[in-house]
């Protein structure tokens, strides 16, 4: 079966970005002009016909920058000023980009504690369902201006595995610095082999994943591996690809081959709470 292929057919796509994908590696600041690739890739992908959703990194990399401060914040009260000045800075932006393409940006920022709790993922799921019904482009991240380490997600490549599940998505698409799956590092070993799909996610997989070597991302392999668990699990084709260029996006919809492809294999006892109560523990 070519997987591949079908992607083009896909209706609900949630699209998620690192923070090292949309700023320069030499200042930490915004670039501007991959921002504005990623917008117009999106809003034509909507313009398609598809429900489009975007999880997206960066407030706290953003708000680094916008206060000069050239480390990763080290306690949480840090973190979570430099998310509070960051994330305003980064919707506003967005919000400019997506309008220029005739396309309105919602916000939706979470923790952990919505989605453990019934009526507030009920309510969360209620919300997504109306803004997509409305045409717009939700644009999710963690709230890093509250979340503590009891409350947090961690990193956004589970919060969007776990926002693809609590919208039926078909697809989730994992934008990074690497190329895709490799049987080891390939910064560190030459001879690593590209794994083009991976058809189950065994034990031996599962231990490929690496720590991340990014200063401003905080999911490695290890993360993107635990994402596609969930989001295959519930149903959703799921993508790594390398989010150097952003018009890989509408490549990757028409079928080209790139990056790592999991498809989808709806399992009858996947409980979103379930995996949620796992990933506390």
């Amino acid at each position: 079966m070519n997987y591949r292929e079908k992607l083009k057919d896909k209706k609900r796509i949630v699209v998620k970005i690192g923070s090292s994908s949309i700023t320069h590696p030499e200042t930490g600041a915004l670039n501007l002009t991959k921002l504005e690739i990623l917008v117009r890739e999106l809003c034509d992908l909507k313009n398609t016909g598809k429900d489009v959703i975007l999880v997206s990194s960066g407030a706290i990399a953003v708000g680094r920058q916008a206060i000069g401060v050239h480390h990763r914040p080290k306690n949480v009260a840090e973190k979570q000023a430099c998310a509070a000045i960051g994330q305003a800075q980064l919707m506003m932006i967005y919000q400019k980009l997506f309008s220029e393409y005739g396309h309105r940006a919602a916000q939706i920022l979470m923790t952990k504690n919505t989605m453990m709790n019934h009526l507030s993922r009920r309510n969360a799921a209620n919300t997504f369902e109306e803004l997509l019904a409305l045409g717009a482009i939700p644009i999710v991240n963690e709230n890093d201006t509250v979340a503590t380490y009891e409350i947090e997600f961690g990193d956004n490549d589970t919060l969007s595995a776990i926002v693809a599940a609590l919208v039926h998505a078909d697809f989730l698409l994992l934008l990074s610095d690497i190329d895709g799956l490799y049987t080891d590092d390939p910064k560190k070993n030459p001879a690593a082999v590209f794994i083009d799909t991976v058809d189950q996610l065994d034990d031996q997989l599962m231990h490929m994943g690496k720590g991340s070597s990014s200063d401003v991302g905080t999911g490695g392999m290890a993360t993107k591996l635990s994402a596609a668990k969930i989001a295959t699990s519930a149903g959703a084709d799921m993508m790594i690809a390398n989010g150097e260029d952003f018009h890989v996006i509408h490549r990757i919809m028409q079928g080209m081959n790139v990056g790592t492809l999991f498809p989808g294999h709806s399992d009858e006892n996947f409980d979103l709470f379930d995996i949620l109560e796992e990933e506390s523990n």
